[in-house]
């Protein structure tokens, strides 16, 4: 008999943290915004890292918000100013009226269209203040740049920002933190002890992944990276013992097969996930049930309707869903890649585990 049953009715899911690319205009927006509800998801906090220029202000969040209102109008989308020196207070005071719930850190130089990130927060002091006085919500990309220097790796960069974190929450008591994509046993133990402001967010992907995957694939390639066995057993722990304080966060990242597989240059970091995510979250508990990292037991009904929706909703002060989905076993399966074309240009993205068979969501 399968660990887990053949079918779930949970609450419509929360998404929150997903990259969408530029809109409009954008290829790749264009392709994966409407497989946010596919996936059985209806509200997504979104990312503010576009290029050539990061969403800094209200008005370009607002802008953005639209864009993608007009691909797909089904989804609640939730924005984000991505933290910078043109962000002011004033900005923040005005933010949550208009649909902006949070700003984004990214030290600077360690993903995806961070060249413009944080070096110190100590600049920031009178935006986080203000921050915390309106409930605006600082999401932290958790993790140091490489440094060989400083014997800075992909392994334990995320490690190496945990004394950041700690920090920022004795700093600002009331300020409201997510470490997103905790990706290692330490980041899960340091959200645990911290108090009921500082949550994490924790992806599909990495409940499956380890480093040795990514190391072989450039499908599997994200920033911050898959590490041990150790970590993921912690993770898969962590979904189902969260009690609020872990919530799904899939950091689904589209990036164009020419950029995951360049001529020269460095490989694109970033993992597809989004039609799939709550069916790659559920093989991931299954496997874990296998290798003996989870107790069957954990896996209930309330823990993946707190993970999937609940919990999430909660901390961003949303009320709960109104719609279900039905998730299936073997009711679907993933394509080898999706494509697009169109006005706005050409675009294939390969998902996670492609050509694999996984959960079919339906909308009830």
């Amino acid at each position: 008999m399968a660990p887990l049953k053949d079918t779930y009715t949970l609450p419509a899911a929360a998404d929150m943290h997903v990259h969408l690319r530029n809109a409009p205009g954008g290829a790749i927006a264009r392709l994966v915004t409407p497989t946010i509800r596919k996936g059985g998801v209806d509200t997504v906090f979104v990312m503010p890292n576009l290029a050539p220029k990061p969403v800094t202000s209200v008005d370009e969040a607002v802008a953005y918000k639209k864009a993608l209102m007009e691909i797909e109008p089904g989804v609640e989308y939730l924005m984000s100013l991505y933290l910078h020196e043109s962000v002011t207070v004033e900005e923040i005071r005005r933010a949550r009226g208009e649909g902006v719930f949070g700003v984004k850190a990214y030290p600077r130089g360690a993903t995806t269209n961070s060249q413009w990130g944080v070096v110190s927060f100590e600049p920031f002091h009178d935006v986080l203040k203000a921050m915390e006085e309106e409930g605006i919500i600082l999401n932290l990309h958790g993790e140091v740049p490489s440094n060989p220097a400083e014997g800075v790796t992909v392994m334990n960069g995320e490690a190496r920002f945990l004394p950041v974190l700690r920090d920022l929450a004795a700093k600002y008591p009331k300020l409201k933190i997510v470490l997103e994509h905790c990706t290692t046993a330490d980041a899960v133990n340091a959200v645990r002890e911290l108090g009921e402001n500082v949550v994490g967010t924790i992806t599909a992907h990495h409940l499956s992944l380890l480093v040795d995957d990514w190391s072989a694939n450039v499908h599997h390639y994200c920033k911050p990276s898959a590490k041990t066995p150790e970590d993921r057993r912690a993770l898969l722990n962590a979904v189902v013992t969260s009690n609020g304080k872990f919530f799904l966060g899939t950091d689904s990242a589209p990036h164009d097969i020419k950029s995951k597989k360049p001529g020269k240059g460095n490989h694109a970091a970033g993992v597809f996930t989004q039609p799939y995510a709550l069916g790659y979250v559920l093989i991931a508990l299954e496997e874990g049930i296998a290798r003996g990292d989870i107790p069957a037991e954990l896996v209930t009904e309330d823990a993946l309707r707190g993970f999937f929706s609940e919990y999430g909703r909660r901390f961003y002060g949303l009320p709960p869903a109104t719609r279900q989905i039905r998730l299936t076993r073997g009711a679907a399966r993933i394509e080898e890649s999706l494509r697009y074309e169109g006005e706005e240009g050409s675009v294939e993205i390969v998902p996670f585990r492609a050509g694999e068979e996984t959960w079919g969501v339906e909308w009830l």
